[in-house]
């Protein structure tokens, strides 16, 4: 019996233990299970230390390997990032291509047609779009009456003359690249955004 007692009393206090162990209060952060889980090892780009021993002494380390290890051994040449695959062109976050042509190569770009879908809520947020970026200089509706236009002077009317039968990637490209005083928005805008400007001002300004 008294044995029995003994493995109740301890198994009871190990149990408090482990209760206790969970809670944090003041300077006491409690203790933590598996801690590598919450700590990964950060794999340096430029300091990188590749002798696995590095730190043994101070390791709590699940691979054994010294705790200032930080060299991946398993990528080439110990990198810790793949260099892309040669020829690779970088997408856009919109998952376009970089735009490659020049301000000057205009004709060209008149041919590129609008790759984004026309739809309501394409017409809604080209709206949107045209509100924040455009109408400053153009106006509200198109007419190079906005309150900077006034200011700056020589700008668009998107209703009038030859503007109403500029192909779309015409105005793509001069939202993009810019021409004469309208600088250009490429930095500011992503391709996605200034296809759906285009769709507005075709659809709603201008009417075609």
């Amino acid at each position: 019996m008294k044995i029995k007692h003994s493995i109740y009393t301890l198994a009871l206090a190990g149990i408090a233990f482990g209760m206790a162990s969970c809670g944090a209060s003041g300077d006491h952060p409690g203790y933590e299970y598996a801690p590598q889980m919450y700590n990964s090892v950060a794999y340096e780009p430029l300091t990188q230390i590749v002798n696995e021993e590095e730190g043994s002494w101070l390791s709590t380390r699940e691979d054994g390997k010294g705790e200032f290890f930080n060299s991946n051994i398993n990528n080439p040449h110990r990198m810790n990032m793949r260099e892309p695959v040669e020829g690779t062109v970088p997408r856009t976050k919109d998952g376009s291509l970089p735009y490659r042509l020049k301000a000057f190569e205009l004709e060209e770009a008149a041919t590129i047609p609008n790759p984004v879908e026309l739809s309501d809520q394409v017409i809604a947020q080209g709206k949107v779009l045209y509100q924040q970026y455009c109408s400053t200089c153009h106006g509200p509706n198109g007419e190079g009456d906005g309150k900077a236009g006034e200011v700056v002077g020589g700008v668009a009317n998107l209703k009038g003359g030859a503007y109403i039968d500029l192909p779309e990637g015409h105005i793509f490209h001069v939202i993009m690249k810019g021409k004469g005083r309208m600088g250009a928005h490429g930095s500011q805008i992503s391709q996605e955004r200034i296809w759906k400007i285009v769709h507005y001002v075709k659809q709603e300004i201008q009417k075609q």
